[in-house]
């Protein structure tokens, strides 16, 4: 039986093959994307550089020898690489256990295609038993999380947490989230809130499942393969 590391590093093979040449690219942040930094880093000479979601994937890029891009000069990008915490058959989305949810998410809406990399035990039917991350701006903290109680949920703070923006984090535990859709939209509305960590109004374009029997692909349109 495979590890989890080895898994891990499975699919982060697998998903090179999906890296264009010549290209920046955004990578996400996480476990998963680390392992996948380092095979990234085996390819380097073909790729242009990256645009990273975080300080940490920035960091673990620039010691891997790949080239550093800021968004704001790199324009819309061919791909975009991250993990998941939870992942729906539509490719829906619940993201942001590591607290880089809102780099994230601007660069994956930046990017023409989302390829997501997972386990097969991320897959479910419905998002939401794993606690959905909010960032907050902190003068906005018990105001916004009044209002997500009102939504059914209970938001706690993500203790001695800081983003890489300086706001706060507030999970929220006790969600059934049956339309992701309308639910991000719901959350990002209330005042205070940077954004929260459903990819549902730009949800993944392919996901990459690694478990026993390999690595297998994930599309919304075609289902399991």
């Amino acid at each position: 039986m495979e590890s989890e590391d080895q898994l891990k590093q499975a699919v982060a093979k697998a998903a090179v093959a999906h890296v264009p040449d010549d290209a920046v690219i955004g990578v996400g942040t996480g476990s998963t994307v680390n392992f996948f930094i380092d095979e990234l880093s085996r390819i380097k000479g073909r790729i242009a550089g990256a645009v990273a979601s975080s300080v940490a994937s920035a960091k673990r890029l620039t010691e891997r020898g790949i080239a550093l891009v800021e968004l704001n000069s790199a324009g819309d990008l061919p791909l975009y690489v991250d993990g998941a915490d939870e992942i729906t058959r539509h490719l829906y989305l619940l993201k942001g256990g590591g607290g880089a949810l809102t780099g994230e998410k601007i660069v994956a809406a930046a990017s023409r295609r989302f390829l997501c990399l997972g386990h097969e035990a991320k897959l479910v039917d419905v998002l939401g038993a794993f606690p959905l991350p909010v960032e907050v701006l902190p003068m906005a903290r018990s105001y916004v999380a009044r209002e997500l109680v009102r939504l059914g949920g209970r938001p706690q703070l993500r203790q001695g947490f800081v983003s890489d923006y300086g706001n706060v984090i507030l999970d929220v535990h006790g969600l059934s989230i049956v339309d992701p859709v309308e639910l991000e939209g719901r959350i990002n509305q209330i005042a205070g809130v940077v954004t929260n960590g459903l990819f549902a109004r730009r949800p993944a374009d392919l996901v990459l499942l690694a478990g026993a029997d390999g690595v297998r692909t994930l599309t919304p349109a075609r289902g399991a393969d």
